[in-house]
């Protein structure tokens, strides 16, 4: 008789579970780390500017610590599947780009949607052409604001963890 052991199959099935909830969990972690060292970068930027004085330290860290975090669960795992193989220079080059690029484009965005929400209630209603107007120069005014007062809040210690972090993932990724 040529049965099969359910056992053996449902053991495989679960180590391969194991392996693809052990890889989401240490996306979803090292996500959360880039993520408060974006926010910890913001708030050393801050503190070293004007010594964390302003009304709105706790949304611009959760903006901050949002924007990092979305930009590595999305971007880091589409890259290491691109960077495979490649010399360690160019996997270095690439992930230096896709999160220097992801992290602040997803920054501003979250940044763009927070502006736009608190201005919602001076629109036009959903959907209408002077609404499709406000939307979209609302959005560009909020990314060119944070282009000009946001991105400096990377600086210096941003670009710092920006460096260690491509040159690990292009160390890690092979």
């Amino acid at each position: 008789m040529d049965q099969t052991n359910p056992t053996n199959a449902f053991i495989a099935t679960t180590g391969r579970t194991r392996t693809v909830a052990s890889h989401c969990l240490e996306v979803l972690g090292n996500a959360v780390g880039w993520g408060a060292a974006m926010a910890a970068s913001a708030l050393a930027a801050l503190y070293w500017r004007n010594g964390l004085l302003t009304s709105h330290l706790t949304a611009l860290t959760l903006v901050y610590f949002f924007g990092g975090t979305l930009a590595w669960a999305i971007l880091v795992p589409l890259t290491r599947r691109f960077a495979r193989g490649r010399p360690a220079s160019a996997r270095f080059a690439a992930f230096f780009l896709v999160l220097s690029i992801g992290t602040a484009a997803m920054t501003a965005f979250l940044f763009a949607m927070d502006y736009r929400w608190f201005y919602s209630r001076w629109h036009a209603p959903f959907g209408s052409l002077i609404w499709t107007f406000q939307f979209l120069y609302t959005g560009a005014s909020a990314v060119y604001q944070f282009a000009i007062f946001g991105l400096p809040l990377f600086l210096p210690f941003g670009l710092l963890c920006l460096v260690a972090v491509s040159a690990y993932l292009a160390r890690r990724t092979r």
